[in-house]
């Protein structure tokens, strides 16, 4: 009997260590919405959406546009950058550059960490705008909700 527990509790403890980051895992929803970068003038609108799964550090993106100068030459994700700021580039996304393309990406956890933090963005390169035509900042559910004042009447949904 003694044998047994002296094999069933490293086991145990294994399987207990093992497991207990799983239970912290999680998928984060986040959104973002492309307009005019800089300087670029641009009627080009559009959308990103997509998740992070914190377990296996993976980001995951749907990206639809419309209105640009002209076909879409580049696009990535950008990072540790808060609105406003330019960083270096996070993930290039490879063409065929298609409005509803999707896509994913596995990063390290200092990446996974300012992913999480609001400090990643997302811009679209065209041929008239070779630096960046529109742009979104890629914002977590939580952090949309604490960027936009509470209305005293009436509903909105994400």
């Amino acid at each position: 009997m003694n044998r047994n527990i002296r094999f069933a509790l490293p086991l145990t403890l294994a399987a207990v260590l093992g497991f207990s980051n799983l239970a912290h895992a999680e998928v984060k929803k986040f959104s973002g919405t492309l307009t005019a970068e800089g300087a670029a003038i641009s009627k080009g609108k559009g959308k990103v959406w997509g998740s992070y799964d914190t377990a296996i550090r993976k980001l995951s993106y749907k990206i639809t546009w419309s209105g640009l100068t002209g076909p879409v030459t580049a696009a990535h994700f950008h990072c540790p950058a808060s609105v406003g700021e330019n960083a270096g580039v996070l993930v290039p996304i490879k063409g065929a550059f298609k409005s509803g393309m999707t896509g994913s990406a596995k990063v390290d956890a200092k990446t996974g960490q300012a992913i999480l933090a609001g400090k990643t963005y997302l811009n679209l390169h065209t041929a008239a705008n070779p630096n960046g035509e529109i742009r979104a900042q890629v914002l977590f559910t939580q952090q949309q909700k604490a960027a936009v004042p509470q209305a005293s009447s009436g509903s909105s949904s994400y």
